[in-house]
């Protein structure tokens, strides 16, 4: 990890060290559950979602040229699967979601909680090797009786951890051997070996512990150099950590529930933030200057790394 190797060791002094970033509104339109900010590099757009709105959201790197979607189902999250085509986590299983034309065509996969009406398909993204990675949460977040799916290039699904309350915080360490994951509801973060071939999990550890800062990990990405860096949900900020769960940075942002961070625009140096206002009240909603609104971080010295794609059929 950084303590004994001396170029992540100099990559988290410098992150550290830079300079306070610039954080913009691009689209101020008031989600209700904002998620899951998806670069695509090839059309040069950003995407996200309104969960509970059931909405996909498109637009370009300055938020113009605005599209959005609705579809028929709270949707948890997506990742890229071709031009105009997501793998996603719905409340109702896996699918497929075309956006190519006016109107969203849903492809359902499989459904591995189709027996359990209190839990729901929530954050997922899709891996280095193109698998998607989706877990489950409780509907009323109380309980633990969500858990996390691994999709593979088959379309079959592996459950590999239960025992979660909402799961969140899925990212991938740039070299592919780790998997970083969150149960935001314990304020607890978690961090697996990931056998790059099979997609198998190994070897987990506590990674963050957010009882020590204000607020939770919500959605999360890695940078280039490797470092976390994660939605802090009720905390009104994006932590930066290293490999090690040691906290490098925190960036301010003017509202109190971000909920995902991703890296994109040209360069991939913009970090994308999602936000959300289901949880607030018409006073709270009132005070903020940009309640449930997408954000731009810029300036932030670091660069991220382009979003994988969802492999059908890859040969294994």
């Amino acid at each position: 990890m950084s303590a004994g190797n001396p170029a992540m060791a100099q990559a988290s002094m410098r992150v550290a060290q830079l300079a306070e970033p610039q954080v913009t509104v691009i689209d101020a339109s008031s989600t209700r559950l904002g998620e899951c900010p998806l670069w695509d590099a090839d059309g040069q757009r950003l995407y996200y979602i309104d969960s509970l709105s059931r909405h996909i959201i498109s637009l370009r790197q300055d938020g113009t040229d605005r599209q959005l979607w609705t579809l028929p189902v709270i949707v948890g999250s997506i990742g890229l699967a071709g031009p105009g085509r997501f793998i996603a986590g719905l409340e109702n299983g896996f699918a497929f979601i075309d956006i190519s034309g006016p109107d969203a065509v849903i492809e359902p996969i499989c459904d591995p909680e189709a027996d359990m009406a209190e839990t729901r398909l929530n954050d997922g993204k899709v891996d280095p090797m193109g698998r998607y990675w989706c877990g489950s949460m409780s509907v009323d977040l109380s309980r633990p009786v969500g858990s996390l799916y691994r999709l593979d290039y088959d379309l079959t699904w592996t459950r590999v951890e239960t025992g979660i309350t909402v799961s969140n915080g899925i990212a991938f360490s740039p070299d592919t051997t780790r998997l970083y994951f969150s149960d935001s509801r314990l304020d607890r973060s978690f961090q697996y070996d990931l056998d790059t071939a099979s997609g198998a999990l190994s070897r987990r550890r506590r990674f963050v512990e957010t009882s020590a800062y204000e607020g939770r990990i919500d959605g999360a990405t890695v940078d280039a150099d490797g470092h976390y860096w994660g939605a802090l949900f009720e905390g009104a900020a994006i932590g930066c950590f290293d490999p090690d769960g040691r906290l490098l940075r925190k960036i301010a942002v003017p509202t109190r529930y971000p909920t995902m961070c991703s890296f994109g625009g040209s360069n991939l140096d913009i970090l994308f933030v999602t936000s959300a206002t289901f949880l607030m009240s018409e006073e709270e909603i009132a005070a903020e200057s940009a309640p449930g609104a997408l954000f731009a971080i810029s300036g932030l010295g670091v660069c991220g790394i382009a979003e994988p794609t969802f492999k059908v059929g890859k040969a294994q």
